[in-house]
């Protein structure tokens, strides 16, 4: 069944209605696509458009056809054009000619723009609440290790001493502003195309506000010829996507790097790691490595639909049916690699032994040094210098700061003293950084707290 051809004279050939169907994509719109079925014939019986009885036929009918493929009596077959021919087809089928009148008032064009709406708007939700549990194991981790030392990094050198609460602080701070992102899309594109028609509206009587308050929107669009061609919530979802892999991306390569035999930092589950077919000693954190390798595929698809939609004239084009593949897979991707991390940070162990002394033959103290010495009234520049000398004196006997003996400080300056140890101790290094969003520990349960606050008063999405 087509949904047009009355002013053909020739059936379409083979090829061409393969490539211009999307039922095999489409078809995860069903529930959508019947929601909204539903209520225009609601509003269409409201309105007197349609009698109260063929409102309620058609209703019934396509809860029915509902009911039907949820409980997979009914199969979406591949012969229909798309998702809306499948529907409209079985609902004539099971109800006669009164099915026909279901399309009063609706094009395909408000009726696709309301579906991927609507599931859109779903997949906010899910993208949500997988955000919602990460942030809430990464708040865990960070309450449990406030005093776990480790080196913090720029450039990939070791810099400064940080804690593992404080490292993990930072990518809780992405995943915030990645929410935020979701919320403020969600707010944008709430509001309901159905009625715009093709699009410029219609000559019956629609009342749009009843529609659009029924599937839970804000209010109807402004512009009919807007309402079917806008992809900009769209886009800006897959933006969003893609900032939020870009967090994971750059979380998994840290991963990798710990997970090291180099770094031995932290010890992957046997859950969330795969050996070598050929090496026995092998635990590899494929995990990890495949959500980097997957952020490519979601930038892909953000590329891809923000070409589609650069050269499309107003109103709707056929072009813009190629939303909806790439989107589905960035989507699905998403999800399942931040459903997947989260399970993997949840069961790691940290070798806390390791981080700690990585954190001091690193001279991640150096700074404190030199600052021990401004301290005692010597110029930082000259102070730097100082320090400067003393890693190279240690990386020469291949040792800590914090094993040098004294004589070797006073040699390079008598301001030294015995206090110098207790000055570059990890511990006091990290304790007296307390400025807000620092490692020291009075900021760090600051910062935790204004976590839990804001999980709190920012729950997962419903």
């Amino acid at each position: 069944m087509k949904l047009w051809g009355g002013r053909f004279t020739k059936e379409t050939n083979a090829l061409v209605n393969e490539f211009n169907a999307s039922i095999t994509f489409d078809r995860r719109f069903y529930r959508q696509d019947i929601e909204g079925s539903i209520a225009h014939a609601a509003m269409l019986g409201r309105t007197g458009i349609i009698t109260d009885e063929e409102s309620r036929r058609i209703i019934d009918g396509l809860k029915g056809i509902l009911a039907d493929i949820e409980s997979r009596k009914l199969v979406i077959g591949t012969e229909y054009e798309d998702i809306h021919t499948f529907v409209e087809a079985n609902l004539i089928e099971r109800i006669g000619d009164t099915g026909k009148k279901l399309h009063t008032g609706r094009s395909r064009n408000d009726q696709v723009a309301l579906d991927m709406r609507l599931y859109t708007r779903e997949q906010i939700k899910e993208t949500d609440r997988e955000l919602f549990e990460l942030e809430n194991v990464i708040l865990t981790i960070m309450k449990a290790n406030v005093d776990a030392f480790m080196p913090g990094f720029t450039h990939l050198q070791k810099a400064q001493p940080v804690t593992v609460a404080h490292h993990f602080g930072a990518y809780f701070e992405m995943f915030r502003r990645d929410r935020g992102r979701l919320s403020d899309i969600y707010k944008r594109m709430n509001y309901c195309p159905l009625g715009a028609g093709a699009l410029a509206g219609t000559t019956y009587p629609l009342d749009r506000e009843f529609t659009a308050k029924a599937l839970g929107f804000t209010a109807p669009t402004a512009n009919s010829m807007d309402s079917v061609s806008d992809r900009d919530y769209l886009i800006e979802y897959l933006d969003a996507l893609a900032l939020i892999m870009m967090h994971l991306s750059r979380f998994s390569e840290e991963i990798c790097i710990w997970n090291s035999n180099e770094y031995q930092f932290i010890e992957l589950d046997d859950a969330y790691s795969t050996g070598s077919s050929i090496m026995p000693q092998k635990k590899n954190p494929d995990i990890a490595e495949l959500v980097r390798g997957k952020t490519g595929r979601v930038y892909g698809a953000l590329m891809s639909l923000l070409t589609v939609m650069k050269g499309i004239p107003l109103a709707y084009d056929k072009d813009i049916q190629e939303d909806k593949e790439m989107s589905f897979d960035a989507m699905d991707t998403t999800d399942a690699c931040i459903r997947l991390f989260t399970d993997m940070i949840r069961t790691m162990k940290f070798r806390y032994d390791r981080m700690e002394d990585s954190a001091k033959k690193g001279f991640t103290n150096a700074t404190d040094a030199a600052d021990y010495l401004v301290r005692k009234g010597i110029p930082f520049r000259d102070a730097h210098g100082i320090i400067g000398s003393l890693v190279l004196t240690c990386i020469n006997r291949q040792c800590a700061l914090d094993d040098l003996p004294l004589e070797e400080y006073k040699k390079a300056c008598p301001a030294f003293d015995q206090d110098i140890y207790e000055a570059i101790s990890l511990k006091t290094c990290v304790d007296k950084r307390l400025t807000p969003g620092a490692p020291g520990p009075g900021a760090m349960q600051q910062e935790i707290a204004a976590s839990e606050n804001y999980l709190k008063e920012n729950p997962a999405m419903k």
